[in-house]
C-alpha cells in the first residue's frame, strides 16, 4: 500500500521529481475541484436555512449549532489523525475515499425527516471532509517550489468561495424549482421536499469525482525543500494509533502506555468541563458547550499523546510563538467571514422582498467572484511580501481587517437589495484574502514530515474558533437581540454587527506573530536537529 510512496525517488534516496510544469497545474485543478465539491456539500446549508427552520421547528441558535459546532467538532477532531496518516500514506487515495463518504453523507441528508437526523447526516459530512486540506496542502507543498506555497495554496483555497457561491445558487434554484413543481411534497417522488432535493442534487456527482482524484499521481514527500523523507513502515498502524489517541476513555490507556501524565488528563477535562457547564447555564445552549467541550478535551488529549509520542513535531508546532500566534490570529479573522458567510443569504431573505433563487444566484456569484479575486491575489501577493520581509504574509492578515469591517456593515445597513449583493463581492476581494497565508506559513516552520499534521492545526483551530463559535455566536446574539423585541432582521443584523470586535484580538495577534516569526523559521532546521531530528538535506 505505502509503496505508491516511492515514485520519483531512486534507489539512493535521491529526489528527482520536477516542480510545477503542467501536471503540477493539473493536480492543483482537480484539487480546487475538490475543495468546490467540499463547499458546495458544506455551505448549502445556508440557503436552505430559512425552509428548514420552517420545516423541523428550529431556531438561529439552532442553525447556527447546526452549521458550525456540529459539523465543526467532528471535522476538526478527525482532521487530526487523518493528517498523520497523510503524512505516512498515499495522500491522493486519502482524498478520493473522504470525498466519496462526505457526498454520500451530503446526498443522505436528502432523507432527515428530523433536527437530529440531519445533525447525524452533517457529522458524516464533517468526518469526511476532515480527509482533504491536510492532504492537499502536503501534496501542493511537494508539486511546487517553497516560493510559491501562498499562491497555490490560496489558489486552491478558492474552491472555498466558487463552492460557497455554487451551492448558494443551486440550493436555492432547485428548493424553490422542486417545489414549485411538487407544491405537494405528499405526490413528490419518495416524498421529498425542496430542501431534501437540494442535498440530494449535490451530493451524488462528488461520488463520481472521486474516481478521478484516485488517478492522480503521488508527488515525492519533502522533494520541494530537498529533504529525504523515508517511507513509513506501518501507516495503517499510525492510524489507529492517532484515532485511539482521540476516543475519550480509551485514550486513557494510549496515554499511560507512552507515558503521559493521567491526573493532569483528568485535571483538564475537569476544567474543560466547568467551563462548558457555566456556558450552558449562561446561554442555554447544552448541546453547542457539551460538542465543543468534548471536542476542546479530544484535542488536550491529542497534544498529550503527541508530546510523549512525537516530542519532536510537538515542539516545532506547539514550542513555536510565530506558530501559536499566526494560528490564533487568522480563526479570529475566520470566526467573522464564517458567521457573514452563513448569515447573509438568511438576513438578506428577512430583510427584502425577495427569492432564494434571487439571492442565492447573486450572492453566490459574488461570494464565488469575489473570493475567487481576494484569495488569489491574497496568496499572490503574500508572497511577494515575504519576499521583501519573512513575515511579509502576515501583512495580508491587517489588510483582511480592515477591508472587511466597513464593507460588510454597509453590506448588512444598506436599504438597497442591488447595493447588498454589489458589496458581498466587494467585502469578498478582502474577507477572502488570506487564507492561503496561515497553512503556507506553518509549512514553513516544521519539517517535510509534519507538514499535514500541521496544516491539520492549523484546521483545527480555525475551524474551533471560526465554524464551531462563529455561526452560533451570531445565532445566538440574534436569538438574545430578538428577545428584547426586535425583528429577526434588525436582531441578525445587530449580532452581525457585535461580531466584528473580536477583529481587536486579530490584531494583537498578528502583531505577536510578525515579531517571532522571522528568528523561528530561520532556525526551523537547527531546533529540529537540536531536538533529536535528523535532517538529510541533499
Amino acid at each position: 500500500m505505502n509503496s505508491e510512496n516511492n515514485d520519483g525517488q531512486d534507489p539512493n534516496g535521491k529526489l528527482k521529481q520536477k516542480l510545477g510544469g503542467r501536471y503540477a497545474h493539473y493536480v492543483l485543478f482537480v484539487l480546487v475541484i475538490v475543495y468546490v465539491f467540499n463547499f458546495i456539500d458544506r455551505n448549502i446549508l445556508s440557503i436552505l436555512n430559512e425552509e428548514i427552520q420552517a420545516d423541523l421547528g428550529v431556531s438561529d441558535a439552532d442553525m447556527g449549532l447546526l452549521y458550525g459546532t456540529v459539523f465543526a467538532v467532528f471535522y476538526s477532531v478527525f482532521g487530526i489523525p487523518l493528517a498523520r496518516f497523510a503524512d505516512v500514506w498515499v495522500r491522493r487515495s486519502l482524498i478520493s475515499i473522504g470525498l466519496m463518504f462526505w457526498s454520500a453523507m451530503t446526498a443522505m441528508s436528502g432523507f432527515a425527516r428530523s433536527f437530529s437526523m440531519l445533525a447525524i447526516f452533517r457529522v458524516g459530512v464533517g468526518i469526511g471532509e476532515a480527509s482533504a486540506s491536510p492532504a492537499a496542502y502536503s501534496m501542493l507543498a511537494d508539486y511546487y517550489p517553497q516560493r510559491l506555497r501562498a499562491t497555490v495554496i490560496a489558489i486552491y483555497s478558492s474552491g472555498v468561495y466558487i463552492g460557497g457561491g455554487i451551492g448558494l445558487f443551486l440550493g436555492g434554484f432547485i428548493m424553490e424549482t422542486w417545489n414549485s413543481t411538487f407544491p405537494d411534497p405528499v405526490v413528490a417522488p419518495l416524498g421529498l421536499k425542496g430542501w431534501q432535493a437540494a442535498f440530494l442534487a449535490v451530493g451524488i456527482p462528488g461520488i463520481l469525482m472521486a474516481i478521478w482524484v484516485r488517478t492522480l499521481k503521488e508527488p515525492v514527500r519533502g522533494v520541494s525543500e530537498g529533504i529525504v523523507t523515508q517511507q513509513h513502515p506501518n501507516p495503517v498502524g499510525v492510524l489507529l494509533t492517532e484515532s485511539a489517541a482521540m476516543i475519550p476513555i480509551l485514550n486513557l490507556v494510549g496515554l499511560a502506555r507512552v507515558g503521559a501524565s493521567i491526573p493532569l488528563n483528568l485535571l483538564g477535562a475537569a476544567i474543560i468541563g466547568a467551563i462548558a457547564w457555566l456556558l450552558i447555564y449562561l446561554t442555554g445552549s447544552v448541546v453547542q458547550w457539551i460538542a465543543l467541550g468534548i471536542g476542546i478535551y479530544v484535542v488536550f488529549c491529542w497534544v498529550q499523546s503527541l508530546k510523549a509520542r512525537d516530542p519532536v513535531t510537538y515542539e516545532m508546532i506547539f514550542k513555536s510563538k510565530a506558530m501559536v500566534y499566526t494560528m490564533l490570529a487568522f480563526p479570529t479573522i475566520s470566526f467573522v467571514t464564517y458567521g457573514v458567510g452563513f448569515w447573509t443569504a438568511p438576513l438578506l431573505l428577512r430583510l427584502h422582498e425577495t427569492s432564494a433563487t434571487e439571492v442565492g444566484m447573486y450572492i453566490g456569484l459574488g461570494s464565488a467572484i469575489g473570493g475567487l479575486l481576494g484569495v488569489t491575489l491574497g496568496g499572490y501577493f503574500g508572497d511577494k511580501f515575504k519576499d521583501k520581509h519573512p513575515a511579509g504574509r502576515l501583512a495580508i492578515g491587517y489588510i483582511a481587517v480592515f477591508g472587511t469591517v466597513p464593507l460588510v456593515l454597509w453590506m448588512i445597513y444598506t436599504d438597497s437589495l442591488m447595493w447588498a449583493f454589489a458589496l458581498n463581492l466587494l467585502h469578498h476581494l478582502f474577507s477572502a484574502c488570506w487564507p492561503g497565508i496561515p497553512p503556507s506559513t506553518a509549512a514553513d516552520l516544521v519539517l517535510p514530515r509534519m507538514r499535514a499534521v500541521a496544516g491539520a492545526y492549523y484546521i483545527l483551530v480555525n475551524t474551533m474558533i471560526g465554524l464551531a463559535l462563529g455561526p452560533y455566536v451570531m445565532g445566538q446574539l440574534s436569538d438574545s437581540f430578538a428577545a428584547t423585541g426586535m425583528d429577526p432582521a434588525s436582531s441578525l443584523r445587530t449580532a452581525i454587527a457585535c461580531s466584528m470586535f473580536i477583529f481587536i484580538l486579530t490584531l494583537v495577534f498578528l502583531t505577536l506573530a510578525w515579531r517571532n516569526l522571522p528568528k523561528d523559521e530561520a532556525s526551523r532546521l537547527d531546533r529540529a536537529r537540536a531536538l533529536g531530528e535528523t535532517v538529510e538535506q541533499v
